[in-house]
């Protein structure tokens, strides 16, 4: 007997695979940049002093981990119960609000670094940064379709959906995994938030990079000021296409790379500080050579 599927049943299926192509792929880049930074990341970890910053720097670095793994747990594992679904929907949600949270404090910080930590300006940018995280919050949890559940072992035409939504489900037998059956397209005003935190922060950086370009700042001063630049330059352009995203695809690629962006700007944030710190740390090596009186120094640090 051949079965008919509509064209939003196919379309839910086939973002179901490419969702699942696509963690694999992240997830394989995340682990190859965890492999190829594992000896620099343990040097930072172990030598670095306990501080609120480095709290950061853990959450921001492992959460994502958090994030993919439970990403293809979605995409590979059988779900036999629709609340199953939403539990685990609702974690990805928290998981990727909190790395992209976790990220933007890094700079936020660092911009503030830029202003001479002006705690007016600090407070401004803490106020609107709660501010337009409630806002994104609230409007994912609220303007989101009921996830739905497609177990490999149902039969064609049965699915799972939750409560008693009348949404398109995914009918194809041997699809695995969870998806919005429908979104609102509210869902773009997150990443329309986060683009404008990102412009706004660039511009407080900017100002002041040109207010100070006459004074000759140190060379951690101008990279910390190119660093905030890319960053939020990656973010901004990120955000955007997130948008157009979110209102010109069908609604089952609505969320391609949300994930993506927050994955991107946590090895960005990491990376970014990782390296500011080793800069640091060279720095304060060097000038304390420079304070140590020859005659004080042992015939190993000559040759150091």
């Amino acid at each position: 007997m051949q079965t008919n599927y509509s064209a939003d049943d196919i379309a839910a299926a086939t973002s179901l695979q490419f969702f699942t192509y696509l963690y694999i792929s992240i997830t394989t880049f995340w682990i190859y940049d965890y492999v190829c930074s594992f000896h620099e990341e343990w040097r930072f970890l172990l030598s670095s002093h306990w501080t609120k910053v480095k709290g950061l720097y853990i959450v921001t670095r492992y959460v994502p981990f958090l994030l993919l793994a439970t990403n293809l747990y979605l995409s590979f594992i059988p779900n036999e119960t629709p609340g199953k679904c939403r539990v685990l929907d609702n974690i990805c949600t928290g998981f990727g609000i909190l790395s992209a949270v976790s990220s933007e404090v890094f700079f936020v910080l660092r911009t503030c670094a830029l202003w001479n930590n002006n705690r007016i300006l600090l407070a401004a940018m803490l106020v609107t940064a709660i501010s337009f995280v409630g806002a994104s919050i609230g409007v994912t949890f609220t303007t989101t379709a009921p996830a739905v559940c497609t177990p490999s072992h149902l039969s064609p035409g049965v699915a799972l959906p939750f409560n008693n939504s009348t949404d398109a489900t995914s009918t194809i037998p041997g699809i695995t995994g969870c998806y919005q059956s429908s979104t609102s397209f509210q869902i773009f005003i997150p990443f329309l938030l986060l683009a404008g935190f990102e412009l706004g922060l660039m511009t407080l950086t900017l100002v002041r990079a040109i207010q100070s370009w006459r004074i000759h700042p140190s060379r951690l001063y101008v990279v910390l000021v190119k660093h905030n630049v890319f960053y939020y330059t990656c973010g901004f352009l990120l955000s955007v296409v997130n948008i157009f995203t979110s209102l010109l695809l069908h609604y089952s690629y609505h969320a391609i790379l949300h994930d993506f962006q927050f994955i991107i700007l946590a090895i960005l944030a990491t990376h970014m500080h990782r390296h500011l710190w080793q800069m640091k740390r060279q720095k304060h090596d060097s000038d304390a050579l420079m304070q140590t009186p020859m005659c004080d120094m042992s015939p190993a640090e000559y040759t150091a």
